[in-house]
């Protein structure tokens, strides 16, 4: 993460926070004093679309590009499990976030290898390079927040933590052609039927702002997140947005949830997107 990006984001952040507390001041806060706990169990089934770039195992090196696209999780599941958490204390919140997926992403296709001595080359459809991949991911966001506005209407909270991803992938081709080295089979040689695999562990630093929109006094309200970041990744930046309805110490929110990164060099995650809908129970104590 550049310090330009740092400095222009905290400015952001800092000019949001001074405009929303001069208008809270005036107003109910509508804060819950003290200590309080709120535990979300949640589904999140997105599509992902992934650029992925594996190292050819090979003496020579070299790499490999796919691109893996998983359109029905659901259909593809393996197993899942996400969480959300945040403890709060009067303005000051801490939330954490976590979700484990193993998913098959069955529309996978080697796109063209990069050998030494050979170069890049790139792979047609024609070939028959088609294959399926399978995605192990974790993310985990932890972040600090503030209420920088609130009252019968809502909550405005700014934010800033660290998001992490790693993932495990594998992916298996069955290409009609075999590229070789200069030396024939003494070179570096990729082609017929095979697995590739990789695994990358990326940390990014984050701001962002959440909270919620109540619907008059219905108990209805709209909740809303949004953050940016960087360090591992070039990018990466997270929105959602949705319905919800609380009750007491119990309510239910539901909505769509998006997440971008964007990554370059030799990594294995070039980029990945996940996009889907959500839907989450809360409860609060």
């Amino acid at each position: 993460m550049t310090h330009h990006f740092v400095r222009n984001v905290a400015a952001a952040a800092a000019l949001i926070a001074i405009g929303a507390s001069t208008d809270a001041a005036a107003q109910d806060t509508g804060l819950r004093p003290g200590w309080s706990f709120e535990i979300a169990p949640y589904i999140w089934l997105p599509s992902v679309s992934a650029n992925l770039r594996y190292n050819v195992p090979s003496n020579f090196g070299g790499t490999a590009d796919v691109k893996a696209n998983a359109d029905d999780y659901f259909a593809n599941l393996n197993a899942a499990f996400a969480l959300a958490g945040t403890v709060r204390y009067d303005r000051f919140s801490l939330l954490t976030d976590i979700m484990y997926v193993s998913a098959s992403a069955g529309s996978s296709r080697v796109q063209s290898v990069n050998l030494l001595d050979v170069g890049r080359d790139p792979i047609s459809s024609t070939v028959d390079a088609a294959g399926n991949s399978t995605l192990k991911t974790t993310l985990w966001t932890l972040a600090g927040g503030y209420t920088v506005a609130s009252g019968t209407w809502g909550n405005v909270d700014v934010l800033a933590g660290f998001r992490y991803l790693g993932i495990d992938s594998t992916t298996d081709y069955s290409a009609a052609v075999t590229l070789v080295g200069p030396r024939g089979n003494a070179g570096p040689t990729f082609g017929g039927a095979g697995r590739l695999s990789g695994s990358d562990n990326i940390w990014n630093g984050i701001v962002g702002v959440r909270g919620r929109i109540n619907i008059a006094e219905s108990g209805f309200f709209v909740p809303y997140y949004l953050d940016i970041g960087a360090g591992d990744s070039n990018f990466t930046w997270q929105t959602f947005a949705g319905i919800g309805y609380q009750t007491g110490w119990a309510g239910v929110q539901a909505g769509w949830r998006y997440m971008s990164y964007d990554q370059g060099g030799n990594r294995l995650v070039q980029d990945m997107t996940m996009s889907g809908a959500y839907l989450a129970v809360n409860f609060s104590f």
